[in-house]
């Protein structure tokens, strides 16, 4: 019997706690496209969780292309925030199966018996 217990109400939350989001830097009308990642908040959880992410993006062809889709589309800092964009990615994977007590699969995902 699992017990049911999540203390994060999404994945938002959750990437917020591990302090995988950016620091907003605007004025007016301007926003600035060079800033730094939050990292408040759990720094073990976010360095577990990069490492993790670096690891399926290694193993995982959808998380390779997802991640090199992402390298590509920025010009400063390329292998650090296309990593922290796979580990958000990553988080929604494992915040999906665990609200659906269910395990990944590369074929597929099935739920527990």
């Amino acid at each position: 019997m699992l017990v049911e217990f999540f203390v994060f109400d999404s994945h938002n939350s959750l990437t917020k706690y591990a302090g995988l989001t950016w620091r907003i830097n605007q004025s007016g009308n301007y926003s600035s496209d060079d800033t730094r990642m939050t990292k408040t908040d759990n720094k073990y959880l976010r360095y577990y969780l990069i490492e993790a992410a670096n690891s399926v993006k290694n193993h995982v062809p959808e998380y390779k292309e997802y991640y090199y889709k992402k390298y590509g589309e920025v010009t400063t800092h390329q292998h650090k925030r296309a990593l922290a964009l796979t580990s958000r990615k990553f988080v929604r994977l494992i915040f999906g199966l665990l609200t659906k007590n269910q395990i990944y699969s590369n074929d597929k995902v099935g739920e527990i018996n």
